[in-house]
C-alpha cells in the first residue's frame, strides 16, 4: 500500500505515544524533539553526576501503560521493574502532625481517626466512595474519549451521574462536607494542583484523584525518566525515526491541510499527517507560523496553570523520616493560592513537595547524601518576569525555613543544586509563561475548553497536557493514542490500517 507519512512534533510521553502508534500500524513516522534527548517535562537532571528525576515522579493509571504496550504487542514488565508503594504520601504541618495515607483504605480511615477524630474517618469512607463514583462515570464517556461533550456526558451518564460529579462545586468547598478538620481540607484540596489549579476555583470532580491514588502509585526502578527511555525505544522498534536538536519554525499548510514542518535550519519534513504536542498556547501565539494559529484555541494569561520553582540536587537531611513522597503544608492555603493566581506572586510561605529518590515507603535513610527533588508551586509568569539570583535566593530561604518549620532540616550545596524556575519553564517550552499544565481547571467548563485530538486544521492533530484528557503522564499518554487513532480513522478509507484499541474509548480501523 502506499505509506502515509506522519511527522510527530515533540518527544514527550505524548508524541512518543502517538509515534508508536501510528508506526505499528504502516506509517512512516518522524518525532521532531528541540532538546537533546526524550521525555518533555519528564526531565532528568545530572547533579554531581547522579541522575535526579525533575519533573513528573508519580506513576499513577498503570492500565494506561499496560493497554498501549499490549496494543504495541509488548508487555510493559518485560521494559521496567514497577514497586507499588504502600504507603502513598507523608503529609505534615507546621504544628508538628503529620499523617500518612495508604492504598488500604482502612490503614487510611484508621490513621485519620487518630489524626482528626472518628467522624472525619467516616467523612473519608464517604470521600473515597464518592471519588470511585467520579471516576466510574468520567472514565469512559470523558477521560478515554478522543472528543467528548457535555451532551455526550448526559448520553451516557444520565443527568443524576452528572450532578454526582459535582461538577458546579469548588473542590475545597465540597470538602468541607466531608471533613471538619482544616488540615484535611488542605490535603485533600492539593490535588487541584495536579492538574495546575487552585482548590478554591477547580471543580470537585477532581476529588478522583484520590482514588486513582488509592488505585495504586508506583516506583519505576531507576526513575520515572526510564520510562521516558523505554517509550523512546519502543518508538523506534515500531519504526518511527527520533531526530532530537530539531527545532520546528513552522507548521506547513499546502491547500488548507497540514502538510509537514519546517525546521529551524530551513529543513522541509513533509507528511500527510502532523502531531503537535506542544502547549497549545504556543500553537495560538504563531510560534509554529501563521498558518496554523487558527487551528487551537488559544490561552488567556489569566487561564495558565501553575508553574514552580523546583531544586534538583543532593544534600543530608535530618529530624524528619522522609518518605518517597513527602508534602508540607502552609500555614495559609488560601493566602498562598491568592498571591500566585490573583497577584501573580511568589506566596510568602509555600506549601513544599520532596521526592526523597534514594528512600521508598520506609523511610529508611540512605547512608550517604541523598538524591531530592523539591518543588513549590508559582505563577505562570516567566514570559514577562526574569526571576533574578536575589529572587530566587530568597525563595529558597523561604522554603527551606517552612520545612525547617514542619521539622525537616535539608543541607545543600550551591554546586550540587539546580534550580528551575519559571522563566527557565517558559524557555525550555515556549509561549507558556512556565505554565505546566496547559489551561487551568478552573470553573466547571475549563475541562472542555481544552483541545481534543482534532485540530480545525485538517491534518493536524493535538496531544499532550494542554489538551484533552488533560495533564499529567498517563493523560498525556491517553492523549498521544488518541490522537493516532484520530488521524487513522480520517485516513482509514485510502489505507489499509490494523484495528487500534483502547480500553473504555475507542476502535478504530
Amino acid at each position: 500500500m502506499g505509506t502515509h507519512r506522519a511527522v510527530v512534533i515533540g518527544a514527550g510521553t505524548a508524541g512518543l505515544t502517538a509515534a508508536s502508534t501510528l508506526a505499528s500500524n504502516g506509517l512512516d513516522v518522524t518525532v521532531v524533539e528541540r532538546a537533546e534527548g526524550p521525555g518533555g517535562k519528564m526531565r532528568e537532571i545530572i547533579v554531581g553526576s547522579r541522575p535526579i528525576d525533575s519533573g513528573p515522579t508519580v506513576f499513577t493509571m498503570r492500565w494506561v501503560f499496560d493497554d498501549l504496550f499490549e496494543a504495541l504487542g509488548e508487555r510493559l514488565e518485560d521494559h521496567l521493574t514497577l514497586r507499588p508503594l504502600d504507603t502513598l504520601a507523608r503529609h505534615a504541618w507546621t504544628d508538628g502532625s503529620r499523617l500518612d495515607l495508604f492504598t488500604d483504605e482502612e490503614q487510611s480511615v484508621d490513621a485519620i481517626g487518630g489524626f482528626a477524630g472518628r467522624t472525619d474517618a467516616e467523612g473519608f469512607r464517604a470521600f473515597i466512595a464518592d471519588a470511585r463514583k467520579i471516576f466510574e462515570v468520567l472514565k469512559s464517556p470523558f477521560i478515554c474519549a478522543a472528543e467528548p461533550s457535555m451532551m455526550m456526558l448526559l448520553r451516557s451518564s444520565g443527568f443524576r451521574d452528572l450532578t454526582a460529579i459535582k461538577p458546579f462545586q469548588a473542590l475545597w468547598k465540597a470538602l468541607g462536607s466531608y471533613f471538619s478538620d482544616p488540615r484535611l481540607r488542605q490535603l485533600f484540596g492539593r490535588y487541584a494542583t495536579y492538574c495546575g489549579s487552585s482548590p478554591f476555583d477547580a471543580p470537585a470532580t477532581l476529588m478522583l484523584v484520590a482514588h486513582v491514588e488509592r488505585a495504586g502509585v508506583w516506583l519505576i526502578d531507576g526513575g520515572m525518566y526510564q520510562l521516558a527511555r523505554t517509550l523512546a525505544d519502543v518508538a523506534v522498534r515500531r519504526g518511527a525515526r527520533l531526530r532530537y536538536g530539531c527545532d520546528v519554525s513552522s507548521i506547513m499548510v499546502t491547500a488548507g491541510r497540514a502538510a509537514g514542518v519546517r525546521l529551524a535550519n530551513g529543513e522541509r519534513i513533509e507528511a500527510d499527517i502532523v502531531v503537535a504536542t506542544a502547549d497549545v498556547a504556543a500553537i495560538a501565539q504563531g510560534l509554529f507560523g501563521g498558518d496554523a494559529t487558527n487551528a487551537v484555541p488559544g490561552i488567556p494569561e489569566t487561564a495558565r496553570s501553575l508553574s514552580a520553582i523546583t531544586w534538583s540536587c543532593v544534600g543530608t537531611t535530618s529530624d524528619f523520616p522522609l518518605l518517597h513522597h513527602s508534602v508540607f503544608f502552609s500555614r495559609d492555603y488560601r493566602a498562598e493560592f491568592d498571591s500566585i493566581f490573583r497577584r501573580g506572586q511568589m506566596p510568602i510561605e509555600p506549601t513544599v513537595y520532596v521526592c526523597a529518590q534514594d528512600r521508598d515507603d520506609t523511610a529508611a535513610a540512605p547512608s550517604s547524601p541523598e538524591r531530592l527533588f523539591i518543588l513549590i508551586n508559582a505563577p505562570a509568569i516567566g514570559d514577562r518576569h526574569q526571576f533574578e539570583p536575589a529572587e530566587i535566593s530568597q525563595c529558597t530561604q523561604r522554603t527551606f525555613a517552612m520545612l525547617m518549620r514542619c521539622g525537616l532540616a535539608v543541607t545543600t550545596m550551591p554546586e550540587f543544586t539546580k534550580v528551575t524556575t519559571p522563566t527557565d519553564f517558559n524557555r525550555m517550552f515556549p509561549g507558556t509563561g512556565g505554565a505546566l499544565y496547559g489551561r487551568s481547571s478552573h470553573g466547571w467548563m475549563a475541562s472542555f475548553q481544552r483541545p481534543g485530538a482534532r485540530s480545525k486544521l485538517p491534518g493536524l492533530y493535538l496531544a499532550g497536557g494542554s489538551t484533552h484528557p488533560g495533564p499529567g503522564v498517563p493523560m498525556a499518554a491517553l492523549s498521544g493514542r488518541m490522537a493516532a487513532a484520530s488521524a487513522i480513522a480520517d485516513f482509514g478509507s485510502t489505507a489499509r490500517f490494523r484495528t487500534t484499541d483502547m480500553r473504555g474509548g475507542m476502535s478504530t480501523r
